[in-house]
């Protein structure tokens, strides 16, 4: 078991504190935009810098992916609490803490159960689209505050698209201005240094020209007051039924956390040359959401931009959260009247330029010269997402992405095998359904597992192969690219034994797998003597060439 801060040495402790300071730049203005976009007070973004990401940094194995509430998991949480209470309310608050404590039981049980393998189940289009869609809805509030332009950020997309639309001629100036130059400034940065906390750059300076020109008096919005003070421990008390009410939005706040936190470490994992556990990972991120929930926080999920940042930081442990904790504490106990003042134009262009690539048009664009039904379900997710709200758009593209699967497993590569002439060769070169092996004797190789999407699909094509080969008096099914049987396959298996029966062709079996051999003979579909260790062996046999071997 990795041990706590893994990676950490004298040499490397004060880079890594350096990056710790570079990442509480970094977290602080996206934390309060992200809580604005949850519909929660500013506090609940700072409050899961500090105990939440402590516990997560001495449990996790990953010595890099940050955790943090990130855009995608603060939209799910306004789209899916926004529909139970008022946003802003002491209820909608009380449910974003149940949320995330359900959050936690989930992740917890997913590494008790060692579910860590889900983390490859939700394919990269339903990713793609669902992350995407969730981003586009963030933009258009953001866009609104960058414009000056007030409407219901907990709406419907559609409707604050309308708001947005019919509100423009009251949009602000000076909010347009600030938000201009701020977008400028981040992008510009960026390219010309990019270790710069643009971020923190833009927020301060932003804030010290609103005060000092008097722009709120002009209808510049801020962030307004920030209640100070550290994180206190709390219990959301919720009826059964609202606990229940919160489970699907929990369940699909933990797959999205399942499959892009995990996939993350991983990648960087191997990437550093360091190996990471999926199960304690997972472990890592119930604690830490338990710990949000319970004090004061909402639901944590894995920060891509942020582990990249510290990456290109030089960061190689997880030190930078530690560092950033701290300091997030300080500011909360000190500093939070210097939060007050932060415009909210400069706060939707911080938020606004780090969503802007979540929207996945690069990929989406990708997947148009690559594989369009997979376009397809990413698209879909997409616009559900958008349309329909989160969790159905999950649902809905992770029944499209099992669709896919039964749609490519029920299609397998099926050949008819012809001997390619060199002796002493077990293999043997592909050739069209129908061509005969050897006089009467065709052998059918299937490259899949056989169960209940293909089975009919095998049997039709062992019958085509034996109606277009004349006088065929054996057929040798090649196992070896096959690895496993369910019942019904196994009934496909029977079907085609019994039909080449009433044709007088034998069946026989070569170059199984060893489990192979013990399941078909647990299902009745084998014996000795119709099983052969290489295709050769079996033609040879078969056509009275020479004996078979084993």
């Amino acid at each position: 078991m990795p041990r706590p801060l893994a990676g950490l040495t004298r040499q490397n402790a004060a880079r890594e504190s350096v990056a710790g300071v570079t990442l509480l730049a970094i977290a602080v203005p996206l934390n309060i935009g992200y809580a604005q976009i949850a519909g929660l007070p500013p506090t609940a973004g700072l409050y899961a810098l500090v105990v939440p990401a402590v516990v997560y940094a001495l449990l996790v194995s990953s010595r890099q992916l940050v955790a943090s509430p990130d855009a995608a998991a603060a939209a799910l949480v306004a789209s899916s609490i926004g529909g139970l209470a008022v946003a802003g309310s002491e209820d909608y608050l009380t449910m974003a803490f149940a949320q995330a404590v359900l959050c936690g039981v989930l992740f917890a049980l997913a590494s008790v159960l060692r579910l860590g393998f889900l983390a490859a189940f939700l394919s990269k289009p339903i990713l793609v689209g669902f992350v995407g869609g969730l981003a586009l809805d963030i933009l258009v509030s953001q866009v609104a505050k960058m414009l000056g332009v007030p409407i219901d950020s907990g709406g419907e997309f559609v409707s604050k698209v309308v708001d947005l639309v019919t509100g423009l001629p009251t949009l602000d100036g000076w909010s347009v201005l600030i938000a201009a130059v701020a977008v400028v400034v981040l992008v510009g940065g960026r390219r010309v240094a990019s270790a710069v906390p643009w971020a923190l750059v833009v927020l301060v300076v932003a804030t010290v020209v609103v005060v000092a020109t008097g722009l709120e008096q002009r209808g510049v919005a801020v962030l307004g007051p920030v209640e100070a003070g550290p994180p206190r421990l709390v219990w959301p008390a919720l009826s059964w039924g609202e606990w229940l009410a919160l489970v699907p939005s929990a369940i699909a706040l933990t797959m999205v956390t399942v499959a892009e936190g995990l996939l993350v470490a991983r990648s960087y994992g191997e990437k550093r040359g360091y190996t990471t556990s999926p199960d304690r990972d997972l472990l890592a991120f119930g604690a830490a959401n338990a710990a949000s929930g319970l004090t004061g926080g909402f639901s944590v999920g894995s920060s891509t931009s942020r582990t990249a940042a510290m990456d290109q930081a030089g960061s190689r442990t997880q030190l930078p959260a530690l560092v950033a904790a701290v300091g997030t504490l300080l500011l909360l106990l000190f500093g939070t009247a210097l939060l007050e003042h932060i415009p909210s134009p400069a706060i939707g262009a911080v938020v606004g330029v780090a969503v802007l690539p979540l929207l996945g048009v690069r990929e989406l664009r990708g997947m148009w010269g690559q594989d369009r039904f997979e376009l397809a379900v990413g698209a879909v997710c997409f616009l559900s997402t958008l349309l329909v709200g989160a969790i159905p758009g999950i649902l809905i593209a992770f029944v499209l992405s099992l669709v896919n699967l039964a749609r490519r497993a029920a299609a397998p590569a099926i050949d008819v095998l012809a001997a390619d002439g060199e002796a002493g060769s077990s293999l043997l070169d592909p050739a069209p359904v129908g061509t005969a092996t050897a006089p009467g004797v065709v052998v059918v190789r299937m490259a899949a597992p056989l169960f209940f999407a293909n089975g009919v699909v095998f049997s039709d094509a062992v019958r085509r192969a034996v109606t277009d080969t004349p006088d065929v008096r054996h057929v040798v099914v090649d196992l070896e690219a096959v690895t496993d049987v369910d019942l019904t396959g196994a009934e496909a298996f029977a079907s085609v034994r019994s039909w080449l029966a009433t044709q007088s062709v034998t069946l026989s079996y070569s170059r199984p797998r060893r489990e192979i051999v013990a399941r078909m003979r647990a299902l009745d579909l084998v014996d000795d003597e119709t099983i052969y260790p290489t295709n050769r062996a079996a033609l040879a046999a078969l056509s009275g060439e020479r004996p078979a071997s084993g």
